[in-house]
């Protein structure tokens, strides 16, 4: 039984040495060279007597990035991505708490990181890439890892401002990537698309499968992801028959008609999650792929990527959601209502996670830390941690898991208890709608909408009231040239609310100039 990740890359080397492994399109890294530069790096970390501690790996997406976790991890340590697009405000937050003796960065990233607080050690890769291997040593490290030591540490959003960093180990990386690939019948001829940057752990969708099967992983430019038909060609030209996509990058191919001019012909496994699909938008990916497999997946960070899936296997109408189906093998979900006792079918509930893939928490927040990684509620025989994800879900008529929305993302409005999720879903139903995000003003007690598509605002709201009832109706619908979104690829709530506090602020202004005049 493996207790390493590495014991993937070992095993593979041997099989599949030459064969190209992590791609951008332009540089490539074969099996042999990843094995060969993470031994490299995790040899300079023992020489320098940095052990079991957090590495940060600020550099740009590369190939060389991913060796880099590699050779962390053989040093017995456990990365942590930071990029250049993240805020300054939020890295300077992140080694706050991390503390870090060193910071990992390729020359481009190092004459940024010169600028960071602390007292980090900055060391450029392309300097110890090539150090002499003592793989003795690294044989010592990897026998004395346990499957619960920590591999990575990603930092998500906090209520706070403050950003959490999750801690995964060994044995929650290893059963979610067994079980996603079993799901996703990932093989040794899979050729992955990555889509997601790779501070984020849903690039985890390809790293390890590739490095387990012998697979190879394209790190998709990101750029791209701003111009469909490159995207689709990009796609086309290196014959990428598996992605592993959050919904919106799927969205932008499919909204804009790219299909009317070219297809991704090699394209047979599809995988999405993060955001409810609007069902017009995946009746269009299965017109263009017909022969296609699509999979929805549902997880958050906590559980270690993803942890329920749903093989679309069924046509949806327009106003159904797909489902996210069942747990993955070796997980259980329970549907706790507000008073901890289990949902009933058809009522809803908070989405909660047992099992090994649950993480080890946040790192240095042991308070955040015990508020949603809590004891079993319906075990009260011994100690047993389930994850809260702050989901609300609900079984439907045919016994599949559907997710409803973010308990933040439900308010009382009117008297009524309203799930802003209900109405984004209704909105991305209509003709002409590319995307929608609702947020809730609580000081005026206003429903906001914001929107791309061609539908004017007051036709929109229209259709609204043929669709939902008096109350869920916006007060305020405003249309967008181009939704904001969250690095990794999520509709960007933030801005949104941003965007309504300045127009608010523009209209109070210009309302106390006409009472002047």
């Amino acid at each position: 039984m493996q207790n390493n990740v590495l014991d993937y890359l070992d095993e593979t080397v041997l099989k599949v040495p030459e064969k190209i492994a992590f791609s951008n399109g332009t540089e490539d890294m074969t099996f042999m060279q990843v094995d060969r530069e993470s031994r490299a790096v995790g040899t300079w970390l023992h020489k320098r007597g940095i052990y079991r501690k957090p590495v940060v790996v600020f550099m740009n997406k590369h190939p060389k990035e991913v060796t880099a976790f590699f050779g962390v991890i053989r040093g017995g340590c456990f990365y942590v991505p930071i990029d250049e697009e993240m805020p300054r405000v939020r890295i300077d937050l992140i080694l706050s708490n991390l503390q870090p003796e060193m910071i990992l960065c390729d020359r481009q990233t190092a004459e940024i990181a010169e600028s960071f607080s602390g007292q980090m050690e900055i060391v450029l890769y392309d300097e110890i890439c090539n150090t002499e291997i003592d793989n003795e040593a690294l044989r010592e490290i990897h026998d004395r890892v346990i499957d619960t030591d920590p591999i990575y540490v990603v930092f998500t959003s906090g209520s706070t401002g403050v950003p959490k960093g999750v801690a995964a180990c060994h044995r929650s990386v290893l059963d979610y990537i067994e079980h996603l690939s079993e799901v996703l019948e990932f093989n040794e001829n899979t050729i992955f698309g990555n889509q997601t940057p790779l501070y984020f752990d849903a690039c985890l969708k390809e790293l390890y499968p590739t490095i387990k099967y012998g697979a190879t992983t394209y790190l998709i430019p990101r750029e791209l992801f701003m111009m469909p038909l490159k995207l689709v060609e990009f796609l086309n030209t290196y014959r990428i028959n598996t992605v592993c996509w959050v919904v919106s990058a799927l969205t932008f191919i499919s909204a804009f008609d790219t299909f009317k001019t070219v297809v991704p012909e090699y394209l047979h496994t599809v995988a999405f999650g993060s955001e409810v699909f609007p069902i017009k938008q995946f009746k269009r990916w299965r017109e263009a792929l017909p022969h296609a497999k699509f999979t929805n997946l549902y997880g958050p960070t906590e559980g270690t990527g993803m942890c329920c899936y749903y093989k679309v296997e069924r046509d949806f109408e327009l106003d159904e959601v797909i489902p996210i189906g069942r747990p993955f093998a070796n997980t259980d979900i329970l549907l706790l209502k507000e008073d901890n006792t289990p949902a009933g079918r058809g009522e809803t509930g908070e989405i909660c996670i047992r099992g090994t893939s649950l993480t080890l928490g946040y790192y240095n927040n042991f308070e955040k830390t015990s508020e949603v990684f809590v004891q079993n509620p319906l075990n009260t025989a011994y100690p047993e941690l389930i994850y809260r994800t702050g989901d609300l879900g609900r079984i439907n008529a045919a016994g599949e898991l559907v997710f409803v929305s973010r308990k933040d993302y439900q308010i009382k409005h009117m008297g009524h208890r309203i799930e802003l999720g209900e109405i984004e879903v209704n909105v991305n139903m209509l003709e002409g709608i590319k995307s929608s995000g609702c947020i809730y003003d609580l000081a005026k007690g206003k429903i906001v909408l914001y929107y791309v598509g061609e539908t004017e605002e007051k036709e929109l709201v229209a259709l609204l009231k043929e669709k939902l009832p008096r109350y869920m109706i916006p007060n305020y619908v405003r249309r967008l040239e181009q939704m904001p979104l969250t690095a990794n690829g999520k509709i960007d709530r933030v801005t949104l609310t941003k965007y309504h506090q300045e127009s608010t602020r523009e209209v109070s202004q210009e309302t106390s100039r006409k009472e002047k005049r």
